[in-house]
């Protein structure tokens, strides 16, 4: 027979009389709140105070490595942070080692969870405590192991505290040197399996039922790749509805491309934290995640050379109004800061001001003035990447603009289906401008991924296929938590532009039909998203771009009453303008070779090559 303490209390309580108490050391052992394969939690009562508590413990014995067991526990001990447990102490019995925690007023996930399980709303708030608290563990050199929803605890206030850090670790019967790159990436990696774990609580949470009805959390880690090939997504059939923003950061936290998940615990608590705000109405909507920011650096930078221009405005006393607004609109956010001056300020009052011809006759060369000097000096707060990055955008941005000018029917005014097109990138400029290293992570989701195939037979070589990335509304709310088309219109709304012109800066989604516009609003609307996604398709890979041009030809010649051949000849027009600069001699004089990467040739191969000048 095996001596007691060669297995855990639940296997010495077992053989028990029914009725019978079960002692561990001093602690008597009520129920069994959960066991894995790696660890366990006891309700039990402390008969020295008669106070209910919690005994944590590995459900294998450390041995000869339970001092550096009791060493990495008392570490993660002495971290003080209010969305971690605090032990009340750690403690050996017959060389199992434990750890007690508080009861009090809180219950474990596990407890709460029913097969309704959470509301998303509830669940939102409670992911992004415990992620809080795993990111302070994290930075601080600690890791859980083991994140169970009976790991977790909220109380009557809603107050969520993570329990057993480091109680599930492996054992390990000599340390690696502290701080050596050993450590640091078995930190590092384990971190990242406490991420995916919180992501498999919080699926289970709102399914009502565990991952591959699995109720171990670590058994479904290791049947998800890497080690495993079974994927988790949220079932479309479930007990609450989930909102969209929702489910998207759930399924990114479990989703079988490591490359897609989040990268640590803080980037999944701010997008769950984004959503939460954004969802609020009376917090401002989507605009809550940049009001501050809005407030602190403006909405985006003055370009490059503001100050060349500032100069050239001085001198323009008396000129003409279109000669002004060409000089504006030359800079997106001199464009921007007078379209929100005179549309906040409700100036004329009769309808919304989309014209900067309009809006410079109103305010005059005095307000244009007092525009550019409001604006932050470029780069703002950005960093040298991420200027460079923003730098991109914008001429891809404003050559949509031009290509729109050439898409839309004769009798439209082209400074307007300009700023349409921009506008309708407003998002994706705040985002780039005040969320460079989210907008990074966007942009990452939405690349497609090779991946390797499973191998028929041994012999058989290796088979790959290329898997979709996320669409850019998916992948904005598995980062920000909100969608960057909302932003931008929350940003719109927020200058004073009606609903009207919501409707004509919204792209219309891919996956929508596109039909013929019945009013001016919808050719404006339906040019500029052509264009955008004109250039977006321009700027994919070779191998992909001449298919996603001919799809977006599909897509809109028809209600554009356009001709493929015309909207050619559109992105042909802005290619030969590019080309242009790029045929001029070097400076030294000295010929050379050009060297373009090579495109496919066919009818779009002119306007491909416009794109790399």
């Amino acid at each position: 027979m095996a001596t007691p303490a060669q297995h855990p209390p639940e296997s010495r309580g077992t053989a028990a009389p029914a009725g019978a108490v079960r002692l561990f050391g001093r602690f008597q052992l009520l129920r069994l709140l959960g066991k894995s394969d790696r660890g366990m939690l006891w309700l039990a009562v402390d008969p020295r105070d008669q106070q209910e508590v919690m005994l944590a413990m590995p459900r294998t014995q450390p041995g000869e490595a339970s001092h550096s067991w009791q060493q990495a526990v008392r570490r993660g001990a002495r971290l003080n942070h209010p969305n971690l447990a605090r032990p009340l102490d750690v403690g050996e019995h017959e060389r199992w080692p434990y750890v007690v925690y508080e009861r009090g007023n809180a219950v474990t996930w596990s407890e709460r969870l029913g097969p309704q399980g959470l509301s998303g709303a509830e669940l939102a708030h409670w992911v992004a405590q415990a992620a809080q608290g795993l990111a302070f563990a994290h930075e601080a050199g600690a890791a859980h192991h083991d994140l169970q929803p009976w790991w977790l605890l909220v109380d009557d206030e809603h107050r969520v505290r993570v329990m057993g850090l480091e109680v599930a670790a492996a054992p390990r019967a000599s340390v690696t040197q502290p701080g050596g790159l050993d450590e640091l990436r078995a930190v590092r990696d384990a971190a990242g399996q406490d991420v995916l774990a919180l992501g498999l609580v919080a699926h289970w949470c709102l399914a009502g039922q565990p991952a591959l009805d699995e109720p171990d959390v670590g058994k479904v880690m290791e049947r998800m790749p890497p080690l495993g090939s079974e994927f988790v997504r949220l079932p479309w059939t479930v007990p609450r509805p989930i909102p969209e923003p929702l489910r998207a950061i759930v399924n990114r936290a479990t989703d079988r491309q490591e490359r897609h998940r989040y990268l640590n615990a803080r980037t999944l608590q701010r997008a769950l934290e984004g959503w939460i705000k954004t969802s609020t109405e009376q917090d401002g909507g989507p605009l809550a995640l940049l009001l501050d920011r809005l407030r602190q650096v403006g909405t985006l930078p003055a370009q490059p050379g503001a100050a060349d221009r500032a100069a050239h405005m001085a001198l323009m006393e008396g000129a003409r109004t279109s000669d002004l607004a060409d000089l504006v609109l030359e800079d997106i956010a001199l464009s921007f800061e007078l379209l929100r001056m005179v549309n906040n300020a409700q100036v004329g009052g009769d309808g919304p001001v989309l014209m900067l011809r309009r809006a410079i006759a109103m305010v005059g060369l005095d307000g244009v003035r007092r525009a550019a000097l409001s604006l932050r000096r470029w780069p703002g707060p950005m960093n040298e990447q991420a200027a460079g990055e923003m730098e991109t955008l914008i001429r891809r941005v404003k050559r949509a603009g031009r290509v729109a000018t050439r898409l839309v029917p004769a009798g439209y005014d082209g400074e307007v289906v300009f700023l349409v097109t921009l506008l309708q990138n407003l998002g994706r400029l705040l985002v780039q401008y005040h969320f460079p290293e989210e907008a990074g992570q966007i942009r990452r989701l939405m690349q497609p991924t090779v991946v390797t195939l499973p191998q028929k037979h041994a012999s058989a070589p290796p088979e790959t296929k290329e898997e979709p990335g996320m669409s850019a509304e998916a992948a904005s709310y598995a980062v920000l938590g909100a969608d960057m088309e909302a932003l931008g219109a929350s940003v719109a709304r927020h200058w004073g532009l009606d609903d009207s012109v919501q409707q004509m800066i919204r792209r219309i989604a891919p996956s929508a039909p596109v039909r013929t516009p019945e009013s001016d609003s919808d050719i404006l609307r339906v040019t500029a998203t052509c264009a955008n996604d004109l250039i977006d398709a321009m700027t994919l890979p070779a191998a992909r771009a001449t298919k996603a041009l001919n799809l977006v030809v599909q897509r809109y010649a028809r209600p554009l009453g356009l001709t493929g051949k015309e909207i050619q000849e559109a992105l042909q027009g802005e290619g030969a303008r590019r080309q242009a600069p790029a045929e001029a001699a070097p400076a030294d004089g000295q010929a050379r070779p050009a060297a373009s990467p090579k495109r496919p040739a066919g009818p779009w191969s002119a306007a491909l090559e416009g794109t790399l000048s």
